[in-house]
């Protein structure tokens, strides 16, 4: 090397990584035309992982804290290189800084409904979309695995596959569950932990540990929702028509009492046979015919206690039989 190149040649002395939120995993060191001082200091901080590769080789992995560099600290690396001179020149490798901080608050979603079979409702497209978190765990695994040579490694790059991954067994694990759709609400947490189970694996073999996930939300496509909505007013209208038959059964110990007052119950009950008919079909009919004639025979029996044919006693224990006949 010529005096000129000698003195234009920069030795480093100190390498450090000071991360920016942009979302940085892996970040390569601008070594350039630059050489690495034997002695120089390497500080990884707690948030970070060094990784040195020489000639493609990974040499060795440094943790946080403050390093001198030299062969004590970078045994392989010797190794590789069998210096003669006991590492007394400078040298060059490529270091990579890896983040591991956890990176939260990162969200999945299924793109398209996917078709899972319902007890209730049969073959049901559901959606579904929550966060999670995750951190890289393993800097070799992921260097190897996914960034590589590149001098910047961000999350946006992984965002798509970790999605994937993370929605991929989303029907199968809806299968095993046998969970209802209308109860998945209810088990949102219990989801939310086997779908962690079932990807930590995957994001184990990128190097990744997958902290958490949460299930946030499932729901129907538009026009199934709207059929949801149209059985749960159906569903409401039953509940009205069996509260009306409870009203008037209910009403049939005071009318007896009151002269006239059956009568008027008896028009009550064709209202009650008129809601049977808008709401609960073809059996509603004939629910509100015998009611018609339980009031009938009441009004005959109470006739029977004007006159004294029958007691008081008698009339309320036969009132009570019949009333158990409405259910």
């Amino acid at each position: 090397m010529s005096l000129t190149g000698f003195i234009k040649k920069q030795f480093i002395d100190i390498l450090e990584w000071t991360e920016s939120d942009d979302g940085t995993l892996a970040w390569r060191y601008p070594m350039r035309d630059n050489e690495i001082q034997n002695g120089a200091s390497l500080t990884v901080r707690e948030s970070q992982l060094a990784l040195f590769v020489d000639e493609g080789q990974v040499a060795d992995v440094f943790g946080p804290g403050r390093h001198r560099l030299s062969t004590a600290t970078l045994p392989l690396l010797t190794n590789l290189r069998h210096w003669d001179k006991l590492f007394a020149s400078p040298f060059k490798s490529d270091v990579y800084f890896f983040s591991t901080r956890l990176q939260l608050d990162r969200t999945w979603g299924t793109a398209t409904p996917i078709v899972i079979r319902d007890a209730e409702f049969g073959a049901v497209r559901l959606r579904a979309y929550g966060i999670y978190a995750y951190r890289l765990s393993d800097p070799l695994r992921f260097h190897q695995k996914v960034s590589g040579t590149r001098e910047h490694y961000g999350r946006d790059d992984l965002e798509g596959q970790l999605r994937n991954t993370l929605v991929a067994g989303l029907t199968t694990l809806f299968a095993e569950s046998g969970i209802p759709f209308l109860d998945l609400a209810a088990n949102q947490d219990a989801l939310g932990q086997a779908m962690r189970e079932r990807a930590a694996p995957m994001f184990a073999e990128l190097g990744l540990e997958l902290e958490s996930l949460v299930v946030q939300n499932f729901s129907l496509p538009d026009e199934l929702q709207k059929t949801l909505d149209q059985r749960i007013s159906m569903g409401m209208l039953g509940d009205l028509q069996r509260y009306t038959q409870y009203q008037v059964a209910s009403s049939i110990p005071d009318a007896a009492r009151n002269e006239g007052g059956l009568a008027a119950l008896g028009a009550g009950f064709g209202f009650g046979q008129m809601i049977g008919q808008s709401v609960g079909g073809a059996t509603a009919p004939a629910a509100a015919a015998g009611a018609d004639e339980i009031v009938a025979t009441l009004e005959k029996l109470h006739a029977l206690v004007g006159k004294g044919v029958l007691s008081q006693a008698e009339f309320d224990a036969k009132k009570e039989e019949l009333l158990k006949k409405l259910g």
